[in-house]
């Protein structure tokens, strides 16, 4: 592969793209179906007693429970039940063919307790768990339509008295999750929410009390975020834990907005969207914990020295690595060069920031570190590539090159200029600096 058009410049190089195959069919049909546990013929054998013949299992596509059987205590009698989700063929065009069937134990056999209509035609996600102070186990099932657009939560509970399992929220969404956003020692429930016509993207939290009440906090976000690239929790300054949300904010670019949960209700850490567009960078750079410190930096990307006056085409591109201060004001925490297609990052030593540019070895496939002073890029202090095969490595390796990570057949090399008496500064590193600095996503 020629790797030229592999490092073009960040800026229009720094996009993932999500592809998908479809071949006029349901993906369910195309796939074989896993083979059953014991347990599981068991429950299949009592759901197709109870529900005929005529059905299709249906499969989560991500989450912790990616099985049409889903065993666990959703009643907390200390005893497990089965549910179950599956098609049924031959209803009626007025009633959903997604079901829910929940089947429970009686004498060491599976019976059919219970069954409903699911929303939508496939499901999304499954979360088992409870929700504030209530005692009761909560079943959110995650649902969409057959072109997975829009997506639907729902909250169920079950009641084995009764023999059913009732409905008690039911909300569009774009992300769902379960977890302690506010370190109160209790889980609410997460709902982001897009925008659309007339109605702004939003993030929702739902406590639920001991009288089975959801209370609402809701917070518009600051962007018209119309979906969500990529979303991760992390520490924030002043002893808070948050949300970091990558979104969507036009068209191949993103934008972060970072949330967290107080006693008050749900707090955006940039009050007004001025603040959060200084986040906007190409789509497939998402929010990172750099440093593995427990809090997350924010990739903006800036002109490197020497590239000001290109045409934008032209321009190679260094990554400020943002963080939040305790005054919930962005600040740059480190500089460095981010290779999005390859997959790495050199952090940039403290004495390099203002003082090295990089450039492009066209011949040999590698970013070139230098020296830069008065306009002017001057001698090599390093360089990185990534070999795709392994005389290329070999060849670099017998030269002076340190390998620093694979993955698959790529193989990440590095080598540093030796530090010469007659430098004119002390820019110069060691093989322990790069080492340090050098990191692979």
């Amino acid at each position: 592969m020629n790797r030229l058009r592999k490092l073009l410049p960040a800026a229009s190089a720094c996009t993932v793209m999500l592809t998908g195959c479809s071949f006029g069919s349901n993906i369910d049909n195309l796939m074989t179906p896993p083979k059953l546990s014991v347990e599981q013929e068991q429950i299949y054998a009592a759901l197709k007693g109870a529900a005929g013949t005529s059905i299709s299992l249906k499969y989560p596509k991500s989450g912790k429970y990616l099985s049409a059987f889903i065993v666990e205590d959703i009643d907390g009698d200390g005893g497990n039940e089965a549910i179950v989700f599956y098609e049924k063929t031959g209803v009626t065009v007025e009633e959903n063919p997604l079901r829910i069937n929940i089947l429970d134990q009686s004498d060491g056999k599976w019976r059919s307790v219970c069954d409903t209509p699911a929303e939508g035609a496939e499901i999304e996600k499954v979360i088992i768990s409870k929700l504030g102070t209530n005692e009761r186990i909560n079943v959110i099932i995650g649902s969409s339509l057959i072109n997975r657009s829009e997506k639907n939560a729902s909250i169920y509970t079950y009641d084995y008295d009764e023999g059913t399992i009732e409905q008690t929220f039911s909300e569009a969404y774009s992300f769902f999750d379960v977890t302690d956003l506010d370190n109160d020692m209790q889980n609410e429930f997460l709902l982001l929410s897009g925008s659309a016509t007339g109605v702004p993207a939003v993030a929702e939290t739902y406590k639920l009390d001991d009288k089975g009440k959801y209370h609402q906090y809701r917070l518009e976000l600051s962007g018209s975020f119309t979906e969500f690239d990529s979303l991760s929790y992390g520490n924030i300054s002043g002893n808070r834990h948050g949300l970091y949300i990558d979104a969507v904010s036009g068209a191949g670019y993103i934008q972060t907005d970072i949330v967290y949960m107080d006693k008050s209700g749900l707090v955006k850490v940039f009050e007004n969207s001025d603040e959060s567009i200084f986040t906007v960078r190409p789509a497939g750079c998402p929010s990172y914990d750099i440093d593995g410190d427990g809090f997350l930096e924010i990739p903006v990307l800036t002109i490197a020295p020497g590239y000001e006056n290109l045409p934008e085409s032209e321009q190679l591109k260094l990554t400020r690595w943002m963080s939040v201060s305790e005054d919930d004001t962005l600040a740059v925490k480190y500089l460095s060069y981010y290779s999005i297609n390859d997959g790495y990052i050199f952090v940039f030593p403290e004495k390099w920031q203002g003082k090295v540019t990089v450039s492009k070895d066209l011949v040999n496939d590698e970013i070139v570190f230098r020296t830069f002073s008065e306009g002017k890029s001057g001698r090599e202090l390093m360089r990185i590539c990534c070999a795709e095969d392994e005389p290329s490595r070999q060849d670099r390796l017998s030269n002076g090159y340190m390998l620093m990570h694979t993955k698959g057949d790529s193989a990440y090399l590095l080598y540093v200029t030796p530090k010469s008496d007659n430098d004119p500064d002390d820019l110069a590193i060691t093989s322990g600096d790069a080492a340090i600095g050098f990191k692979v996503k």
